[in-house]
């Protein structure tokens, strides 16, 4: 089926994209880890079900998403090149007229493609799922997903009735060890207990549900010495659920902002200047972040080939720190450029023109230069430094056998 497309293609396409598939993976579930502990920690604190957490997880997926596939390109062709460097096979293509532009035409196919999804990532899906995000966050702190009733904790509900439950089960479906202290319309208290119990909807009224108790007892304060004890089966206790206010409109930042309002916002003259600044500085913020993506494939080239009979993997820690390093530039600049105190073509472009160059004159020097190399002083520093790390690490592993075998006095 693919005939058509030579051999040498198909098999850098599968140098690439190995990595590249497993760097998403990786950075995807750290990123997602590490939110999903403070994600579960917000949850119990605040009382709601557990599957809210996932919820809200999903909603920042695209947020990851947009955050791995720079990094993942990245690395998915520089471990491609560096195995090739690495084999010499490099050197055999080179040698048969193969020149690095050549050999990156898969990985800047592959690079149009991601930069495609990015695009759709950064200026539609991200800004709604994060709107979502902080809808569910809101809907989890006023009580709308049932957080409002925290297992082992009085809870007052409509100011009438206070609700006491010991254990939750099934999500927050079931619930055990219940008891409710409730002030009727005559102004009598019934306090009511009982073995478990469930919240039904109802479909007469959507802000009152039915809280069905099984298996328990109800006093009643009549007024007089002795109050009055029922004993039940099931009863139906309804609540009235409390009035919440509706969740903002989305565009409370400029990060829920898809692409046409960005554009309406940022250059229209009947907003405010400092909101036209921020629109416009997260637009840019944007652009940079997806045209970025272009660089990266000669960035991955620049650092993938160590010095010859060396296999240094020094480009691979330099690739993470100057990605991350630039993109951080990228977020203060953008700040600042919110704050109107700079402008934001200028606080975002001219970074970005800097680490152009910088690629450039490093992809020069590999592809253009013989034998030049875009980190060799790093690489000659990194050699001597691990040199003189084993050498003294030697020194201790040989001072440490000789007392192991001297004879004792």
């Amino acid at each position: 089926m693919f005939n058509f497309i030579p051999s040498i293609d198909r098999y850098i396409f599968r140098l690439v994209i190995v990595p590249m598939l497993g760097v998403f993976a990786l950075a995807a579930s750290l990123l997602t880890l590490d939110k999903m502990l403070r994600l579960f920690d917000f949850v119990a604190v605040e009382g709601g079900p557990v599957g809210v957490v996932f919820k809200m997880l999903a909603t920042l997926i695209p947020e990851y998403a947009s955050l791995a596939i720079p990094l993942g390109l990245l690395l998915g062709i520089l471990f491609a090149f560096r195995k090739l460097a690495t084999s010499s096979e490099l050197d055999v293509m080179r040698a048969v007229g193969q020149s690095y532009g050549r050999l990156l035409r898969v990985p800047y196919i592959i690079t149009f493609v991601l930069m495609a999804v990015n695009i759709a990532l950064v200026f539609y899906i991200q800004p709604i799922s994060r709107y979502t995000y902080e809808q569910l966050e809101y809907e989890l702190r006023s009580g709308a997903l049932g957080a409002s009733i925290k297992v082992g904790e009085f809870t007052s509900l409509a100011d009438r009735m206070a609700l006491r439950i010991e254990e939750s089960e099934d999500d927050g479906r079931q619930l055990k060890g219940i008891f409710a202290r409730v002030a009727n319309e005559k102004g009598q208290v019934l306090s009511i207990s009982a073995r478990e119990g469930s919240f039904l909807a109802t479909t007469d009224s959507p802000d009152t549900i039915i809280l069905r108790l099984l298996d328990g007892t109800i006093v009643q304060d009549t007024g007089s010495q002795t109050p009055r004890v029922l004993t039940f089966t099931r009863h139906d206790l309804p609540i009235d659920l409390p009035q919440m206010e509706e969740f903002r409109t989305r565009g409370d930042a400029e990060r829920e902002y898809i692409l046409p309002e960005l554009l309406s916002v940022g250059w229209s003259q009947e907003e405010p200047e400092i909101k036209r600044a921020a629109s416009q500085a997260s637009f840019n913020f944007r652009m940079v972040e997806v045209v970025m993506m272009l660089l990266m494939p000669l960035l991955a080239v620049a650092l993938a080939i160590p010095p010859k009979r060396s296999t240094s993997a020094l480009g691979v820690f330099v690739s993470i720190v100057m990605v991350v390093s630039y993109h951080k530039v990228n977020e203060y600049g953008e700040d600042v450029a919110a704050l109107g105190r700079i402008d934001p073509f200028f606080a975002l472009w001219v970074p970005f023109a800097v680490f152009a160059a910088l690629i450039g004159w490093m992809y020069y020097r590999v592809a253009f230069v013989p034998g030049g190399q875009a980190i060799g002083a790093l690489e000659s520093a990194f050699a001597k430094i691990a040199k003189w790390i084993g050498r003294l690490f030697g020194r201790r592993r040989r001072n440490a056998r000789d007392g192991q075998l001297a004879p004792a006095e």
